[in-house]
């Protein structure tokens, strides 16, 4: 009997350990299970780091322009460089100002952006400083490269007062653009033909012969007007019997002038045709 009840309280005994140990492998899982948990926490919210828009909408607005107008930007830019160089040089400033445009291409030109050389200037043989090779007249012509437009401007005036050929252009009046434009071209400064037109009608259309007249200290007045050139213009018309020998003799001018004021190839007429007999001014 002893025996048994031995027996029994020992099986009671193992069976009590046994359930020991079942909780605790329960609690190492829910030890573990909390870690798990922890972890997960941590990386449902993770640190982005991002670029504000409002950071880079202010990249894109420093580089807009202040208006659509190329030439007009560019006279705001350097009307101030070119009157500058007219009380220093005598140049007219409208002259220096649409010589620029017309050279640099508004400051959008090869070597206005390379070199920041604004009047096409090339090398010649007394240039020692920076180069710039580019197709002009010639494939690959050495011209100038300067270190900001100022320096430009600076030898523009310079290049004009040092040589004997420009000397003429200095016994005209400062604000005598149309001459200055006409004088740039018969002294060799460029080659194209209409290029004292193209400097006269950049001066006309952006006014830049007000620059000159501040310089001057003088009112501005702008040019003749086309309508205020026409009324000068005298017209003949066609009547029956005239001849265009009979007509010059009227007005006290030749065939040929005749002919040139009204773009005439054959002496033919016909009765109503209207003939300018008087050129414009």
């Amino acid at each position: 009997m002893r025996f048994k009840s031995l027996l029994y309280i020992a099986l009671i005994a193992l069976f009590v350990a046994s359930c020991g140990s079942n909780k605790k492998v329960v609690t190492t899982k829910k030890r573990d299970k909390k870690t798990t948990s922890r972890v997960d926490n941590r990386t449902k919210k993770p640190q982005v780091t991002t670029v504000p828009n409002a950071e880079k909408d202010k990249v894109t607005e420093t580089v807009k322009p202040s208006s659509g107008d190329k030439v007009a930007n560019y006279v705001a830019q350097f009307k101030d460089v070119a009157m500058k160089e007219m009380q220093l040089y005598k140049i007219p400033a409208s002259i220096t100002l649409a010589q620029g445009i017309l050279e640099s291409g508004s400051g959008f030109g090869r070597l206005s952006v390379e070199a920041n050389n604004h009047f096409g200037i090339k090398c010649h043989t007394a240039w020692t400083g920076e180069r710039i090779y580019h197709d002009d007249d010639e494939d690959q012509e050495c011209f100038r490269k300067y270190v900001s437009p100022d320096y430009s401007y600076r030898d523009h005036s310079l290049f004009l007062t040092q040589r004997k050929r420009y000397a003429g252009l200095f016994q005209l009046d400062q604000d005598d653009y149309k001459a200055w434009a006409k004088g740039l071209r018969k002294a060799g400064y460029a080659t194209d033909k209409k290029y004292p037109q193209k400097l006269i009608s950049l001066i006309e259309r952006y006014e830049l012969y007000q620059y000159d007249a501040m310089v001057l200290g003088k009112p501005v007045s702008k040019p003749i007007e086309n309508s205020e050139v026409e009324s000068t213009t005298e017209r003949h018309i066609v009547k029956a019997g005239d001849t265009l020998y009979s007509i010059s003799r009227k007005y006290n001018i030749t065939v040929d002038q005749l002919k040139a004021y009204n773009n005439l190839t054959s002496t033919d007429l016909s009765i109503g045709q209207v003939l300018i007999v008087k050129s414009k001014i």
